[in-house]
């Protein structure tokens, strides 16, 4: 058998492996983050979040359209799991295809022992990357990065497909190809732009003879041409066809769209006249450019379906994408604001003005009507930098202080510029993707995510000598870490093959090794360059670093030949091919399979859909539950879009209120849920009209009294001047004028309609008051108000989370149903449950039916399930709401139900899959544990309670005996934290807890 079918046949059997790890280990149902959207977005042909990814949800919706409603996240997970399985085969002939030009030489007859180190190396360095974390991670849900991974694979393999047939007549069609496959991609993910710059250099070398200007020019070329893409490519055409309908419609009467399908027509007009020029005059390279060019632009024509869904309004309808100018907004993400790149403010500045940046349309009723205008911060000139990398001046999601906290700036300290390069270099280049590479290839600490001190989810390799040195006696980690099924050790051996391999290659074909290179600079280091990301991420990035993971595992396949080469020069061993190629194989991808495989399985986990269905089933019909996060919202619409889980219940993210054509959304009705009722109509909000209202005394309204709710939500939505400030700009502006404000209650509907039980009549208060606790109401703000007011308690109004209403001062009036709370009517309940109770009264009957008869257990009640630390923070909120009510009833006096509730809870939440001490940040685990051991003995089951206490108190010594071994320069501030609430807190508590109920036979 030649080598080409072995080739193929061998990729095809490395395809299958992965394509069955990948189908083994994928999660059941939906996933969290934003999983729930693509897949709700897939199964009903919606619009997802900007950028979009139409191509992802057609894809999706063919994958999943032949399956019942319960099956259908199934179907997307498996299209992942194939397009992450297909990667590897192209990576595969990717490798292979480097092997032999390092093996054999041009018209050489290639040997046995070549053949099976080329395939050797192809298959080692596939299957290291089948076995990857971070891949791994994304081949098993139903998110873009799979599919993504699959057309960079793609796109680079058919470019070498071109080198090794450049000579042959055609063989430019697989450039034309590439074109398409970029095209296509960018209704994915625009990862597989950063292809081009090695996809350039590779053309270059071999068309042209190089030099070092030459190459130099390429690169820059290459570096253009991305950007080119990027920009010109696919925001400035949305931008022309948004112009363009703008005229035609406002100036010349036309219908909507109309401009836009002139732009379209347009465009085809001068690529088909351009192509036929370029062929009549035999102008071969101009018809090339140009025939690329159109295929791209068709690959790039997916947006179109997005324009076409959006304007059949469906239930998730992100940026409403009904016509090319909110297109032009969706690409350019809008949505998420702005951020500097080579040039900007650092985050102590504050804007002296705002400058107007151009008008902002909204699509009306016959034309375009302005909104607003666009505005650009303007700062002073010594607040600016080059490469600004500590930039981001709000901290309302911790930014400020994660930069002060990684540069160790004391509050109102200045940044110095070379404060900016150590974030950039310590946080941006270390922290955010080296230690991303690191985890891959050479081992991870565990999976509680890392800010930065020498416990929390790091590199390690195994070797104590290293590990010890870096992040102190590893022995003495908590067994609740050391345990965690993300400590993976590689010892190092992905990353010394891989090196090995780079070297090899660099020495051997200088050319092919810069290609690589290229592919993985690209990938991963240019990726930091251009997110500039800020501190306190929400979640670990590593997901956003595979392409260049993938141009590693090149190297790492690539290594088996630099091992074989090693033996043979110090063996001269006949069999050192086998031998090497075999030696690779066990020390990397299976002992990669072999440490990964415990947490990469997802296969029996349904915990993002188990969690979405008990947050809705703690609601009662036709109520409207506000939410804030990914993980609270994305889960509950594939719930409820795709399963059909409790349709009646209205999600209201609050953070999308701040987009008008979000509330306008909330105008309509959503599947079996009514309109949202508002006072304002959509002028009052449109635009940038009242994106914040200042509160300011203007000596009108005493501060002392209590004002109606919706007078007040009336005089600042007015556009009376009479009503509104006058600025020292000349510009009236409306202001809150008040921050004691009451809402009206009448007691014989709210106890009629259900909104507050006939039990707790006595409590009903004729108006609820409460404080606006804010100097500024921002929109989303100002419309939840105005939707909480305007309601009038006809329909149950619930919060996902009691932070959401505290801002706004409603947190005082909120009753715990299950893991929702609802806002109630009602005098605040003093607690008599102690002093380890949620301060937020409970209603009993209500949840314990929820609790008890509508909940599910996210397959915790599965033995040996892996929840990483997100799901077990979710897993938590679910213990904890079992252990609340528990307590209630306990206090009441109702120790039967009390116990029946925690020794459900006990058992459908395994312990050996949620133990009740570990190790976490803030030892918030442990201080949740606290609770359940302290339930238990209210509800009169002490021996269950002492055994809760003993581990916790042994997870608590076992980290104090960590901290202390640890020299003063690594207990980091957090750490020191955890150390003071390990053994001045939580141990002295759980010694009280059981001292007092042995004296007295109860904590209360």
């Amino acid at each position: 058998m030649n080598f080409s079918k072995i080739n193929n046949i061998t990729g095809w059997i490395v395809c299958l492996i992965a394509c069955s790890v990948y189908l083994l280990t994928m999660e059941a149902t939906g996933s969290l983050w934003d999983c729930g959207e693509f897949i709700a977005a897939s199964y009903r042909l919606q619009v997802p979040h900007p950028p979009g990814a139409p191509l992802f949800v057609l894809l999706g919706r063919l994958f999943s359209m032949w399956l019942p409603p319960d099956k259908a996240a199934l179907g997307v997970n498996v299209m992942s799991a194939l397009a992450s399985g297909f990667t590897i085969l192209f990576l595969f002939w990717t490798i292979t295809y480097f092997a032999r030009k390092l093996l054999v030489k041009a018209g050489a007859v290639m040997t046995r022992e070549q053949g099976l180190l080329i395939i050797g190396a192809g298959v080692t360095g596939a299957l290291a990357y089948t076995f990857s974390d971070s891949f791994w991670f994304s081949a098993v849900e139903g998110e873009v990065y799979a599919m993504s991974s699959l057309f960079t694979a793609i796109a680079f393999w058919a470019v070498l497909k071109w080198e090794q047939e450049a000579d042959q007549p055609y063989a430019d069609r697989w450039l034309i190809l590439i074109a398409y496959i970029i095209g296509l991609s960018i209704g994915i993910h625009l990862l597989n732009l950063l292809t081009i710059p090695a996809i350039v250099m590779v053309y270059y070398f071999r068309r042209y003879k190089p030099t070092v200007k030459g190459t130099l020019l390429a690169f820059l070329l290459s570096c253009a041409l991305t950007g080119i893409i990027q920009v010109g490519f696919i925001q400035y055409p949305a931008k022309a066809a948004g112009m363009l309908d703008v005229w035609f419609v406002n100036s010349l009467g036309l219908p909507f769209n109309s401009g836009a399908l002139f732009f379209m027509a347009l465009v085809v007009a001068l690529l088909s006249w351009g192509i036929y020029r370029a062929y009549r005059r035999r102008q071969y390279y101009a018809r090339l450019a140009l025939l690329c060019i159109a295929f791209l632009f068709i690959g790039y024509s997916t947006y179109i379906t997005t324009l076409i869904r959006s304007n059949a309004n469906p239930g998730i309808d992100m940026f409403n994408v009904d016509n090319p100018v909110a297109l032009q907004g969706y690409l350019g993400r809008e949505q998420y604001g702005d951020f500097p790149l080579l040039y900007g403010q650092v985050f102590t500045a504050k804007p002296q003005e705002y400058k107007a940046a151009g008008n902002m349309y909204s699509k009306g009723k016959t034309q375009y009507d302005i909104s607003g205008k666009r505005y650009e911060a303007v700062y002073d000139s010594k607040d600016m930098m080059l490469f600004p990398r500590i930039w981001d001046n709000s901290n309302e999601l911790g930014h400020a202080d994660a930069y002060r906290q990684w540069l160790g700036l004391a509050q109102g300290e200045q940044p110095t510029y070379r404060d900016n390069i150590k974030f950039f270099l310590g946080y941006q280049v270390n922290f955010m993707y080296l230690r991303y590479f690191m985890w891959n290839f050479v081992g991870r600490q565990n999976d509680i995510q890392g800010f930065g001190n020498v416990r929390d989810s790091n590199w390690v390799s195994g070797i104590s000598l290293v590990d010890n040195l870096l992040y102190g006696d590893q022995s003495k980690l908590p067994d609740s870490l050391k345990e965690n099924k993300a400590h993976n050790t590689l010892f190092f051996l992905p990353l010394v093959l891989g090196i090995m391999g780079l070297l090899y290659h660099y020495r051997q074909r200088r050319k092919d090794s810069l290609v690589v290179g290229l592919l993985f600079f690209f990938t991963g280091l240019a990726i930091v360059l251009y997110l500039n990301q800020t501190g306190a991420q929400p979640r670990e990035r590593d997901y956003a670093y595979v392409g260049s993971f993938y141009a590693f595992a090149v190297w790492i396949g690539l290594g088996v030949l630099a091992v074989h080469t090693w033996l043979k020069k110090r063996t001269r061993w006949a069999f050192s091919a086998p031998v090497a190629v075999l030696a690779c194989l066990l020390a990397v991808p299976v002992l990669m399979g072999y440490q990964e495989w415990d947490d990469h399985d997802r296969s029996q986990k349904v915990l993002a859909r188990d969690m979405a269905r008990d947050y809705l089933e703690s609601c009662a019909p036709n109520a409207i539950l506000f939410t804030i996060g990914d993980n609270e919202t994305y889960p509950l619409w594939y719930a409820q879009e795709v399963e059909g889980i409790r349709p009646d219940v209205r999600v209201v993210h609050v953070s999308l209120l701040n987009g008008d054509w979000y509330i306008d959304q909330q105008r309509q009705r959503a599947n079996k849920s009514a309109p949202v009722p508002m006072s304002w109509t959509p002028e009052q909000y449109r635009g940038d009209k009242r994106n914040y209202v200042m509160f300011h005394d203007a000596g009108i309204f005493p501060q002392d009294k209590f004002y109606n709710l919706k007078e007040v939500l009336q005089f600042m939505g007015s556009d009376d001047q009479r009503a509104q400030l006058l600025t020292t700009s000349g510009e009236y502006i409306n202001f809150l004028p008040a921050q004691q404000v009451f809402l009206p209650v009448d007691k014989k509907q709210v106890i009629a309609n259900g909104t507050v039980p006939a039990s707790d009549s006595a409590r009903v208060l004729p108006q609820m008051t409460f404080r606006l606790d804010k100097n500024a109401l921002f929109k989303n703000d100002l419309v939840m108000l105005d939707m909480i007011a305007t309601n009038n308690w006809e329909r149950p109004v619930y919060f996902a989370n009691p932070s959401i209403p505290r801002g706004i001062g409603l947190d005082n009036y909120l009753v715990r149903e299950g893991l929702t709370y609802r806002l109630m009517p009602l005098a605040p309940e003093r607690n008599d449950a102690g002093p380890l109770a949620n301060d937020i009264p409970v209603n009993t009957g209500k949840m314990y039916d929820n609790v008890m008869h509508r909940f599910a257990f996210c397959s915790a009640d599965v033995k040996g399930m892996y929840f990483d630390e997100t799901n077990r923070n979710m897993l938590q909120q679910l213990r904890n709401t079992y252990t609340q009510l528990a307590i209630d009833l306990a206090a009441k006096g109702d120790k039967t139900r009390a116990l029946h509730v925690l020794d459900t809870m006990d058992r459908n939440i395994r312990e050996d899959n949620l133990p009740y001490a570990m190790t976490s940040p803030g030892n918030f685990h442990n201080i949740n544990a606290m609770q359940v051991a302290y339930a238990y003995y209210l509800a009169g089951k002490p021996e269950k309670a002492e055994n809760i206490s003993q581990k916790i108190i042994r997870d608590c010594e076992q980290q104090i005996a960590y901290y202390q071994s640890l020299p003063p320069s690594k207990l980091s501030g957090d750490l020191q934290m955890d150390y003071q609430r390990a053994a001045e807190f939580i141990i002295p508590q759980l010694q009280k807890m059981k001292e007092a109920f042995r004296e007295k036979g109860t904590l209360l």
